[in-house]
């Protein structure tokens, strides 16, 4: 893999490593001893920690983070994963991520693993914005039209 770890790839970067439309955004890394299990392949929960770091990276590169001068507060509400393929210690790997659907005060987001151009895993995530008071907060416009122009988000 040609790519530099642990920064935001777009979509030439994507293409270039062989990943398909429509994702545009990911980020790259390597498999650490830590991340695998007594199977010697990648611990499930490991995932999880995965596409929020991918899901942090994204938001800072779109420039998300900030509403009325403050980072909103967005919480995971659920999750899914379908395990296609395992990935074992040192494997290089690219993950992906987009927004797909859009809510009120909620987003989908896609994510996938890929090795070597090879999908190995899938898994999407609903998340939702709050006030402080942990009461739903519709997505500010900003962001809602950066999900569409950036990703093809859909009301849903």
């Amino acid at each position: 893999m040609t790519v530099p770890f642990l920064t935001p790839l777009h979509t030439d970067d994507l293409r270039a490593a062989g990943i398909p439309e429509p994702w545009s955004f990911g980020m790259a890394d390597k498999v650490r001893f830590g991340e695998i299990d007594a199977l010697q392949h990648v611990n499930n929960a490991v995932y999880l920690k995965w596409f929020e770091n991918l899901r942090i990276l994204y938001f800072a590169d779109r420039d998300a983070w900030t509403i009325d001068g403050k980072r909103p507060k967005v919480v995971l509400r659920n999750l899914g994963l379908d395990y296609r393929s395992e990935i074992k210690l040192t494997d290089e790997y690219i993950l992906t991520g987009r927004v797909t659907k859009l809510g009120t005060s909620s987003f989908t987001m896609e994510y996938a693993v890929w090795v070597q151009g090879r999908l190995t895993t899938t898994s999407h995530a609903v998340m939702v914005m709050l006030n402080n008071d942990n009461s739903k907060r519709a997505l500010p416009d900003k962001i809602r039209q950066m999900f569409i122009e950036q990703d093809g988000a859909v009301a849903g």
